[in-house]
């Protein structure tokens, strides 16, 4: 990639710079100051800018307004460095478009998850245009195509059920105004779908917020969501803090597992989809907002409607816009093309010679079930390839798919029993016992992580977090 990195500060300047050329083998221009940058990107556009927010003459925030004017500056990704925590110019930098914003002493690792990262996104694909995915005719599954999504990277699609949830993506970008509710079982792809909504084809530079609903303690979800004033409640911050909401402004927010929204910060979500407003937690300002609320979920919310663990109206209110995902073992034609996808992205990534799956190995991922999804199948692919150099994966690679849990038993030699433990001669790994149980319970309720979690009484945060793990 061609980078464009900026800053006047010359120790911090030329170790990025020179860290970014050597050890990651970039493309790598260094300026001094934001305009020598104006003149070096107008000659030339490039990639990705790199720039410090404090400089002297124009500082970065300026820098960026001039860039995304510029031939060019719409697509390049950007990303701000800042030494001090003026958390004001981080947001207004997020509001510009910029892709991420870096603390300095920055890190090495840090760079380079963020290259990582950006590789991925910015692979070139058959997939030039809007109209070139859009069409009246159904989807023929040998014409499958990539997608690349931006903040993402390439999606593969082979099936016409994501053909279609492709397509009702970029209907739904054009209007912003319209609340999407995306369906679907983990590993799915619904946060990626999300940000296809929030993009389209071309990256958008506005920015979207990504909250996890189910890893929020409920008494922190309102300042969170809304932020607060300051001297809202004991030990909040003087200056106050802005809330998702806000950094949401004129982008999107993206709201994971809805369903495990408490109940009472529902209706104050449903009004701010019908208000366009919000309040900070013990403030009185009124902050307007022009914000896409885009919600996920892989439970049911009818029937948590039926139950009273969801309300109704919020339900109506997100189901506006509604996109459902279809289960990987539903769309049995996509699980080869999918995993070929993969395997040639782990091949050129771990600098493998594996090219195919033989045909043996084709009907083993075929015909197995992929409770865990995408995920599950990505995951598995790599796991492969970390093991295996081989021109072909054939299906012995794929053994421990189909063999049995090495400490599942017998119905005559159940390990426990209510009131008895009888444990096995050889010694027991308890944590492969663990992770077998919550696989097998994941399966018994097809995927459901709330009745997983209830049946293991375990909370379902930390059922999540496992199988994060596991899948």
């Amino acid at each position: 990639m061609r980078v464009l990195v900026v800053d006047d500060e010359a120790p911090s300047l030329y170790a990025v710079s020179n860290f970014l050329r050597i050890a990651l083998g970039q493309d790598v221009v260094a300026c001094e100051n934001g305009k020598e940058a104006v003149v070096k990107f107008k000659n030339d556009p490039f990639q990705v800018l790199i720039t410090d927010y404090k400089m002297q003459g124009m500082n970065g925030l300026d820098l960026i307004r001039q860039i995304r004017e510029m031939k060019g500056g719409r697509e390049c990704v950007i990303v701000m460095m800042t030494g001090f925590a003026d958390k004001e110019n981080v947001i207004e930098a997020l509001r510009l478009g910029a892709y991420d914003y870096l603390e300095k002493p920055i890190e090495a690792v840090t760079l380079s998850a963020l290259f990582e990262k950006l590789s991925k996104e910015l692979i070139t694909t058959s997939i030039t245009s809007t109209e070139s995915i859009r069409s009246d005719s159904k989807f023929n599954d040998n014409q499958g195509y990539v997608i690349s999504i931006p903040d993402y990277g390439s999606v593969g699609v082979f099936s016409d059920a994501m053909h279609q949830a492709i397509e009702l993506a970029l209907r739904f970008h054009e209007d912003r105004a319209v609340p999407i509710l995306i369906e679907g079982e983990t590993g799915t792809g619904k946060e990626v779908i999300a940000r296809l909504v929030h993009h389209g084809i071309e990256r958008n530079q506005t920015a979207f917020i990504s909250v996890n609903c189910s890893a929020i303690a409920s008494g922190l979800f309102e300042s969170e969501l809304f932020g607060y004033a300051s001297g809202a409640f004991t030990g909040a911050s003087q200056d106050g803090n802005i809330g998702k909401l806000e950094l949401a402004h004129e982008g999107t927010l993206f709201l994971d597992e809805i369903g495990d929204m408490p109940i009472e910060m529902q209706p104050k979500l449903l009004r701010v989809l019908e208000e366009r407003e919000i309040y900070r937690v013990g403030g009185a300002k009124r902050v307007s907002l022009n914000i896409r609320i885009i919600a996920a979920t892989n439970s049911n919310l009818i029937q948590a409607v039926e139950e009273n663990g969801f309300r109704r109206d919020l339900f109506h209110r997100l189901n506006v816009g509604r996109i459902q995902l279809s289960p990987l073992r539903e769309t049995p034609e996509a699980i080869v093309p999918i995993a070929q996808m993969f395997l040639e992205e782990f091949s050129k990534k771990k600098h493998k010679t594996v090219r195919q799956l033989s045909p043996e190995a084709q009907d083993i991922l075929t015909n197995y079930k992929w409770m865990g999804n995408i995920r599950e199948l990505k995951n598995c692919i790599e796991r492969v390839l970390l093991l295996q150099d081989e021109k072909y994966i054939r299906a012995e690679h794929f053994a421990f798919l189909t063999q049995a849990p090495a400490k599942e038993t017998t119905n005559q030699e159940i390990p426990i029993n209510p009131g008895v433990i009888s444990l096995p001669p050889d010694g027991l790994n308890l944590k492969e016992l663990e992770d077998g149980i919550i696989l097998k319970t994941f399966e018994k309720f097809n995927g459901n992580k709330s009745k997983t979690a209830k049946y293991l009484g375990i909370a379902r945060g930390t059922l999540i977090s496992r199988l994060e793990k596991l899948l």
